[in-house]
């Protein structure tokens, strides 16, 4: 038998040169230009992680939109927007795209302010100063002003909730022209000033007056307008009843604090609306907005409730591929991991971590494809018992539990190797910041997950490996080519994705290609 230390440093003289160190100091390679601003379009929040603050994560982004050709930006941002439910981050790329190229930018701007919430988002990026400009210039207004006079009624009623900027303060400093008397009363009515309230939206005309009478049924209005007022359990059912799906979700505690779910019909109505499959669609709900509301929900809750949301996970997570061979998944849950998956931020910061969203994915692969290998790790694997017919919830909780050590991205592969296993398709859900394994790796001689990679591909030449970046860092311990590919996201897309990729239906680079196909 030939010396096998010999041949494995042979092996190690053929992987590609490490060009970077990750956030550990340990050797990395780096993502390019547009594959790093897809990384971030699709996980970055602004807010600070386990190994960025929020300050740091806007020069990164910042110095990448500006490293992009402008075509690409707004691919980018209409891509976060549509196909990664993001919201800060695509409103920071068009408003970088504003200045860099106008044209591309009054395209890009309705696919990507496609609400309220935006519109303020985006306006109050730019008056930040931080994207190179200080005031909107002519064309964002133009486009703040089109916005504001072809929404809907509905439309400028939800954009009125929130504040930094208000709706208020965005008319105040785009002065839109209105395009007929009811317009112009609306938007007097808007910013506080006088108008004829006969020409108001008839729910606005309703509000009104419920709110000096408190008289007859509830006005079609969003809830926040509502809440401040006192209302009785019979109206706080009503609004419970008519809320959006996202609203609903978000409030449950508070509609046990009020008595709702003290009426047994209008409990299963709730519950039949948390689980109704085109209502999860229509919502683009993330996976782990749904253990966040399981997490935090009240032990008063009817068990129908918490039964319902179960149902949801399970919706959320229905693209999951069934995949034709066999599979590992490897979640990594390390100390690192035990980050809250959209940063830190005062006030506001979220119960779900990023090893909760690693869990999330391991259990949905698990419930599709229950034969699959799983593999948690840190230092090294951990074991953990699951069943693939339990809830994807209960699965992801088991997953998140355990752990909390230094990060080991080679750790799976290294105990494949030891077992002699080589499945079809590896699953690495990570923050890509292995650093336990580069004692094994020379600086610029590859990385130790690599190394592993390639002894694995010696037993099955047909494997393929998909590394699932769910913080915006930049590196990876697995450079792309024709059997790996890098995909960054917490998003059910992120399925899609893997789909195409292990039914040899897209390179390692169609990722970005993808965006790359986006039509502006």
């Amino acid at each position: 038998m030939a010396n096998k230390s010999v041949f494995a440093a042979a092996m190690g003289r053929l992987l590609p040169r490490t060009d970077v160190r990750n956030r550990e100091g340990a050797p990395a390679f780096a993502y390019d230009a547009r594959h790093k601003l897809a990384q971030l379009a699709v996980t970055g929040t602004f807010n600070a992680g386990f190994y960025a603050q929020a300050q740091e994560q806007l020069g990164d982004a910042f110095e990448v939109c500006e490293g992009v050709s402008p075509e690409f930006l707004g691919q980018a941002a209409v891509y976060a927007r549509k196909s990664g439910h993001m919201k800060d981050m695509p409103a920071f790329m068009l408003a970088v795209l504003s200045r860099r190229d106008s044209a591309l930018f009054a395209r890009a701007f309705g696919r990507v302010v496609d609400n309220g919430r935006m519109l303020r988002t985006f306006v109050q990026i730019m008056r930040s100063g931080q994207t190179g400009r200080k005031s909107l210039g002519a064309r964002p207004k133009a486009m703040v002003q089109r916005w504001l006079n072809e929404a809907s009624d509905a439309q400028l009623l939800h954009a009125s909730v929130g504040n930094d900027p208000s709706l208020a303060d965005v008319i105040k400093m785009v002065h839109p022209k209105p395009k007929d008397k009811n317009r112009e009363a609306f938007f007097a009515w808007l910013i506080g000033k006088p108008c004829d309230i006969a020409l108001l939206p008839q729910a606005v005309q309703d509000f009104i007056r419920f709110k000096e009478t408190r008289k007859g049924g509830l006005p079609d209005v969003p809830f926040q307008m509502l809440t401040a007022l006192e209302l009785n359990k019979h109206q706080w059912r009503d609004i419970a009843l008519n809320g959006g799906w996202h609203m609903m979700r978000m409030n449950l505690n508070t509609f046990v604090r009020h008595g709702v779910f003290e009426d047994v019909g209008v409990t299963r109505a709730i519950a039949d609306r948390l689980r109704d499959v085109e209502a999860i669609r229509k919502a683009r709900v993330f996976p782990y907005q749904l253990m966040s509301a399981l997490t935090a929900l009240d032990g008063e809750a009817p068990t129908i409730i918490r039964e319902a949301l179960h149902d949801a996970m399970e919706i959320a997570v229905s693209n999951v591929p069934v995949i034709d061979g066999s599979v590992a998944v490897c979640p990594d849950v390390s100390g690192s991991m035990c980050s809250p998956v959209t940063g830190f931020r005062r006030g506001s910061t979220s119960v779900v971590r990023c090893v909760d969203v690693a869990g999330l994915v391991t259990a949905a692969m698990l419930r599709r494809n229950p034969d699959c290998q799983v593999l948690p790790f840190e230092h090294d694997v951990r074991s953990v018992r699951l069943e693939a017919r339990d809830t994807v919830a209960s699965n992801a909780e088991r997953l998140a539990s355990i752990g909390g050590g230094g990060t080991n991205c080679s750790a799976p592969l290294a105990r494949l190797n030891r077992d002699g296993k080589a499945p079809d398709l590896v699953l690495l859900v990570s923050d890509n910041q292995s650093w336990i394994d580069a004692g094994n790796s020379r600086w610029n001689d590859g990385t130790e997950t690599l190394r592993q990679w390639e002894i694995l591909k010696r037993r099955n030449p047909k494997a393929r490996m998909v590394c699932i970046d769910i913080a915006p860092y930049g590196t990876t311990q697995a450079q792309e080519r024709e059997d790996i590919l890098n995909v960054g996201g917490f998003s059910d897309n992120v399925f899609d994705v893997i789909t195409a990729f292990a039914n040899g239906n897209m390179s390692a680079d169609h990722w970005v290609g993808q965006i790359e196909g986006v039509e502006i």
